[in-house]
């Protein structure tokens, strides 16, 4: 059942609604619509942390980068206003491993976050309203592998540790030694579940990023456009010409390996024609211009030795004009369209409860859906959550203990799914150092066996994401 505005009888002060289930009339104390303005979200941006774009947090060879317990060190060169030219060392430990192809979530997810006029480190979003975003599926699309891919890029994100020796802390205004993860999640179980998935930024980090100067905004169209070798490349001219119109002169190999992740074991010959095919893709993009006639990205400084240069494009900041808010940008609407209102109650419910209790209480009501049944309800979905959304908002309801207890029951399965990956894992990789001691190391790769493990765990197979 569909509950629709025409059930609704809103008073044109706003300090209650009134609505109609059935025989029953509930009166339901809101705010003020002259005391709280309604929010606006602009999610088609990303957002990316101004430090964290001069080096790459991984290399580009998933063989390389994919595996657990993975460490990746880098570093890059700065300015120091007292110690003239310096370097930070960067080291970040991946847990679960990395993928070049997971900073698009993570860049996607700090844009989200940002959008809202009062941003939280504590996110609540379902994985469609992310997706859809993120331009990656369509309103109607059922996500399908793309919902499996984004579980998988959460929980390698979040089992990142991030360490730097000279980062520029933003609130300090000094570099300083910090340590930090990205975020810990909260997931339901079942991957058909329209609740709503919790992100939860980790505080440093979120500090850092809700910083003024620190956040670096993008177009996320243009980025999901390029590879990920020319997305890395991206973020740094972005920072680079928001100031000035010609980039410094890079160090190719510096460029190559520490900022866009290609191997260091790659000649310098090879590294040149890779850093110039991103190029082209930014050229092609309107990021940078074309080098001038007889010349060329490349400075040879020696034998062997290069620098590389850049002059600022015409689409640096996007090459479409800003999208007016909608309804569905709300993170709240698809959780309030699951539980049967339509769009014009779903606008009234929004600008008249504060986000957190909405998030609760839809989140409440659809965990009630899914492990109770309609029968739980005495009248319906609808009705039980303004119910509760009203007596909440006067401080007079909590929520229940079996939801409690469903939550405690979710934390319990994901750790010891966690742990039966760890332990396969490992498992397998024995598998495969076993099958090259018997000289047999072409018929199995250590990714295949990753991913028919991930399969495994799962509960789902190759067929099911169609």
């Amino acid at each position: 059942m569909r509950f629709h505005a025409d059930n609704c009888r809103f008073q044109s002060d706003c300090k209650l609604i009134r609505v109609d289930v059935g025989s029953t009339h509930l009166k339901l104390c809101t705010m003020s619509s002259r005391s709280k303005a309604r929010k606006t979200y602009s999610t088609r941006h990303g957002l990316s942390q101004l430090t964290l774009v001069e080096h790459s947090l991984c290399p580009l060879d998933a063989r390389t980068s994919l595996k657990e317990n993975f460490s990746h060190a880098c570093e890059y060169r700065f300015m120091d206003p007292e110690r003239g030219a310096s370097t930070a060392r960067v080291k970040v430990a991946a847990y679960e491993g990395l993928s070049a192809h997971d900073e698009f979530y993570l860049w996607g997810l700090l844009g989200i976050t940002f959008a809202d006029s009062e941003p939280s480190f504590d996110l609540h979003v379902t994985p469609h309203y992310c997706l859809r975003h993120f331009d990656m599926i369509d309103a109607n699309s059922k996500g399908g592998k793309s919902y499996r891919l984004f579980r998988e890029s959460i929980r390698r994100l979040s089992a990142v540790r991030y360490q730097n020796d000279r980062f520029w802390d933003p609130l300090k205004r000094e570099h300083r030694q910090v340590s930090f993860g990205f975020f810990s999640y909260s997931l339901p179980i079942d991957p058909e579940s329209n609740r709503a998935w919790r992100i939860v930024w980790d505080p440093l980090f979120f500090e850092i990023c809700q910083a003024a100067g620190s956040q670096l905004g993008f177009d996320l169209a243009t980025y999901r456009e390029l590879d990920p070798a020319s997305r890395r490349l991206f973020l740094l001219l972005k920072k680079v010409f928001w100031r000035r119109e010609t980039s410094p002169r890079f160090d190719l190999i510096q460029l190559a390996v520490d900022v866009l992740g290609f191997s260091p074991d790659i000649d310098t010959c090879d590294l040149k024609k890779k850093v110039r095919r991103c190029a082209e893709h930014l050229l092609n993009a309107g990021i940078v211009q074309p080098p001038g006639e007889n010349a060329s990205w490349f400075i040879r400084r020696a034998k062997g030795v290069y620098a590389v240069q850049f002059q600022r494009g015409p689409n640096v900041n996007g090459r479409k004009s800003p999208r007016a808010a909608t309804l569905t940008d709300s993170p709240l609407h698809d959780p309030l369209r699951s539980i049967g209102f339509d769009d014009r109650v779903i606008s009234q419910i929004l600008s008249r409860y504060s986000p957190p209790l909405i998030r609760l209480w839809s989140d409440i009501t659809l965990a009630a859906i899914e492990h109770k049944g309609v029968r739980f309800f005495r009248r319906s979905p609808q009705a039980y959550f303004l119910d509760g959304l009203r007596k909440a908002a006067s401080g007079v309801r909590t929520p229940p203990d079996w939801f409690h207890d469903i939550r405690k029951e979710e934390e319990l399965r994901e750790a010891e799914r966690q742990r039966q990956f760890r332990e396969a894992t490992v498992a397998n990789t024995s598998t495969v150092q076993q099958v090259k001691r018997a000289g047999l190391s072409k018929a199995v790769e250590p990714s295949d066996v990753e991913a028919v493990v991930r399969e495994m765990l799962s509960g789902r197979t190759v067929s099911d994401d169609g």
